[in-house]
């Protein structure tokens, strides 16, 4: 493979990123706003009132704009992160290439950064939540996802550390098994939190769950696909042409 510098990758991962947060912005307007309206009016019908003034920014450059730029500045930095992580983990998890490597780093970045946390401390719509304890539920959330990757990396170690005894296979099943085990301990031990408002609808929370996970999964599963082209195409060299042949005479 030819030899590139990080900063090659992490422009292509940057890049993947943007198009990943493109593409997650386009789910998040057609699955999400609708049951972040409806949590807005509920919200706004429990208190009796509207907000006292008009808001500074309107709903409708929320749902646009503010939406767009927010997701597209979130896919961004995730595809700088697993960028780096790409490098880190190329060539040091078997003799795979650079493609097959980003696909394997994206799913395990979409499996500690989003599915761990999300079972242990799911997403909720407007008018769920005590605005009181929202740094708490933010450092929660965080801990939960440095728990996953920390806990990741030390599958990755022990999986290496058993593969010579038991085989890639077995040691791969024996390292999965101990990190699921490990994050069960994690969301024992770790505090719940449940503040849903007695009467909000549990359908609309459900949906707007289910659409936050469909936006993180079209997220990484296109960040997947186009940094991997990307990176393909910067490590792996291109075969010559063949010379053409010269008619006889």
């Amino acid at each position: 493979m030819n030899s590139a510098s990080p900063r090659t990758l992490l422009v292509r991962g940057m890049l993947a990123g943007l198009l990943a947060g493109a593409a997650a912005f386009l789910v998040a307007y057609l699955l999400g706003e609708s049951e972040v309206d409806a949590a807005i009016a509920i919200e706004e019908a429990g208190a009796g009132h509207g907000h006292g003034g008009e808001a500074p920014v309107s709903r409708a450059l929320q749902a646009t704009a503010g939406l767009a730029t927010g997701v597209v500045l979130y896919g961004v930095a995730l595809g700088g992160l697993a960028a780096l992580v790409h490098c880190f983990a190329l060539g040091r998890i078997g003799r795979i290439g650079p493609r097959a490597t980003a696909a394997l780093v994206t799913a395990g970045l979409f499996v500690t950064v989003t599915l761990v946390p999300f079972f242990k401390y799911p997403a909720n719509p407007p008018a769920v939540g005590d605005p009181g304890t929202a740094a708490r539920r933010t450092v929660l959330y965080l801990l939960m996802i440095v728990l996953g990757m920390l806990l990741a990396a030390g599958a990755v170690m022990v999986g290496r550390r058993l593969a010579p005894k038991l085989g890639n296979g077995n040691a791969s099943v024996a390292a999965g098994a101990a990190f699921v085990v490990l994050i069960g301990v994690s969301y024992a031990v770790l505090p719940g939190v449940d503040e849903v408002p007695a009467g909000f609808p549990a359908a609309l929370i459900w949906d707007f769950r289910l659409a936050s996970l469909a936006i993180q999964t079209t997220l990484w599963t296109t960040f997947g696909l186009a940094f991997g082209f990307l990176a393909d195409r910067a490590l792996v060299p291109a075969l010559a042409p063949k010379e053409a042949v010269q008619p006889t005479s």
